[in-house]
């Protein structure tokens, strides 16, 4: 399995990005799981349904399965942060590459994706697991860099890129258990 992040902050094109990318390395026949990170205060279910009930009732998990999907959903009793490597270790086996989206202060190795009209800062000036940035505007990077620099726009060429890079992505979870 590789693992690749993709970090930047909120407005920088993340969601759009993983997303083109998810759909360009299926063209490749590759199987894709994504892990995103998300406000405390997310939910996937929705009131009034059986699951949302259960967990309304004090479920600690609730498994819904079908014969196309499968969704669990576990409450936490109290405030618990996973870290990025407890999460990919609970995905499925036979995958070929594991998307991060978000933990940009993770240890795994990073897309940067940045915008100058977001107005926020780069990270790859300071952190040494940005590999590669994805920008919309070279000229308006912030610092040069000899990492490789890749159009946020052309969600091909970032898949083909991490294609072609693939070994620096290998993850290895014995390393972080």
């Amino acid at each position: 399995m590789k693992v690749v992040c993709f970090a930047g902050y909120s407005g920088s094109g993340k969601t759009t990005l993983v997303e083109g990318v998810i759909g360009a390395l299926r063209l490749r026949g590759l199987r894709v799981s994504v892990v995103k990170h998300a406000h405390h205060k997310f939910d996937i279910d929705h009131p009034g349904k059986d699951t949302w009930r259960h967990r309304e009732a004090g479920a600690f998990e609730v498994v819904a399965v079908s014969n196309r999907r499968m969704a669990l959903m576990r409450e936490f009793e109290r405030e618990t942060e996973l870290t990025v490597h407890q999460l990919i270790a609970q995905l499925y086996d036979g995958v070929d590459w594991v998307l991060v989206e978000g933990f940009k202060q993770s240890d795994l190795l990073k897309v940067e994706v940045w915008r100058a009209d977001a107005g926020q800062p780069a990270r790859y000036p300071h952190d040494d697991f940005v590999a590669a940035i994805a920008t919309d505007d070279v000229s308006r990077l912030p610092e040069p860099t000899q990492r490789p620099l890749l159009d946020i726009n052309d969600h091909d060429a970032v898949a083909q890129w991490l294609v072609d890079q693939g070994g620096r992505f290998d993850y290895h979870a014995e390393r972080y258990a």
